[in-house]
């Protein structure tokens, strides 16, 4: 992971101001997803908790935990509809469901690598999963179904 190249989010979407994944959100968690270096059907993430993302002390929030996992998975679903279909507008799109299984505490002073990966694509809706790593143990696990949106729905064109 080259972090020294723009995300996807600073790529397709400098204007979001999600919470999570939003450039523009000074107060979110900024976080910045790429695609794999090694498995070009996988999407990388590594962040660094700050110490207010604490639910006690040295484990990281599970609600933290689930908005990494929640903006990071819709990013691989928006990136794979994109070049699926390069000839129309970087989809708008937005969560469906998302689940995650807290495997253990997640350290808060660590960074922490989340990977996620498509399962299946059915027209405008994407399934994916992904999983937490810290320290080559996993941590959490999840799984989420996103939906590219239309004109007419609020989230349309949010990343312009």
């Amino acid at each position: 992971m080259n972090t020294d190249e723009l995300s996807l989010q600073e790529r397709y979407g400098p204007e979001g101001i999600c919470f999570g994944c939003g450039p523009k959100n000074a107060k979110g968690l900024r976080i910045r997803s790429f695609k794999s270096e090694d498995n070009e059907d996988e999407y990388v993430l590594k962040f660094r908790p700050q110490d207010h993302h604490q639910a006690f002390p040295g484990v990281i929030n599970g609600g933290i935990i689930g908005a990494l996992f929640d903006c990071h998975m819709n990013w691989a679903a928006a990136v794979k509809l994109y070049e699926l279909h390069p000839e129309e507008d970087f989809p708008s799109t937005v969560t469906s469901t998302f689940t995650i299984n807290l495997k253990r505490p997640t350290p808060a002073e660590k960074d922490l690598f989340v990977r996620a990966w498509i399962e299946e694509i059915r027209d405008n809706f994407v399934d994916t999963k992904a999983e937490m790593i810290v320290d080559g143990k996993i941590t959490a696990t999840a799984s989420g179904t996103f939906v590219a949106v239309h004109e007419g729905h609020p989230a349309f064109h949010r990343w312009i």
